[in-house]
């Protein structure tokens, strides 16, 4: 891995201050920074799943400035769960910091399992966003459809045994959605890509070749 500035510090969230983590590298001028959000915080999920660390792992090598938060309520980060309808504010707060950190970047926004159904609905609609990439979407349990208003470029991958999003349900929503698109199903993983984590760059990186970020 490129070298990795850690750097530990709180974003000003909408109720309270939000704990994250920036990794920054030497390249002084990158093509793009990344925000990627983490899965359920009812169930686990902060800013250190191991499905976060390898998504952030493949955008930084790229030498991106990549971004993680806790959601509210997670860790040190201050204010209550609320099901998926504030934290997408706190996603909109992690856009903010990065917009003012590197002005005129385009941000590519990853996530993961409830990270990626939150956070995906934010970056469709904010225009300093240029790509996403949903990780594990739940599609059994959530509703996604905004996504059929994205164009964006959109990359999914999917452990091809994931017990909350089916192939068959993500495969139905997916024709749905507008171009560009892709979608990598890793076969044998279940939703958190057991055994199958090191599959996950590679897929981002062949994504993000095909579709560059763009400013």
């Amino acid at each position: 891995m490129a070298d990795v500035f850690h750097r530990s510090l709180f974003l000003s969230g909408p109720t309270g201050r939000l704990e994250a983590l920036l990794w920054t590298s030497p390249v002084v001028d990158p093509d793009f920074v990344a925000l990627v959000c983490h899965p359920h915080p009812l169930y686990g999920g902060t800013m250190h799943n191991k499905v976060v660390y390898q998504a952030a792992k493949a955008l930084h090598q790229r030498g991106a400035p990549v971004l993680r938060f806790n959601f509210r309520g997670v860790g040190q980060s201050e204010g209550e769960h609320d099901r998926g309808v504030g934290e997408q504010d706190d996603v909109r707060a992690a856009l903010d910091y990065l917009a003012e950190e590197f002005p005129n970047k385009p941000i590519v926004l990853a996530g993961f399992s409830f990270g990626s159904w939150v956070g995906l609905r934010v970056g469709c609609e904010d225009g300093r966003v240029s790509r996403l990439i949903g990780l594990g979407l739940p599609v059994n349990n959530v509703d996604a459809s905004c996504l059929r208003r994205c164009a964006k470029p959109k990359l999914f991958i999917q452990g091809g045994e994931d017990q909350f999003g089916s192939r068959e349900n993500l495969e139905a929503l997916f024709a749905t959605l507008p171009e560009p698109k892709r979608l990598v199903f890793v076969e044998g993983a279940d939703h958190f890509f057991a055994g199958h984590l090191d599959e996950i760059g590679p897929a981002i990186d062949a994504w993000l070749d095909s579709h560059p970020p763009e400013s």
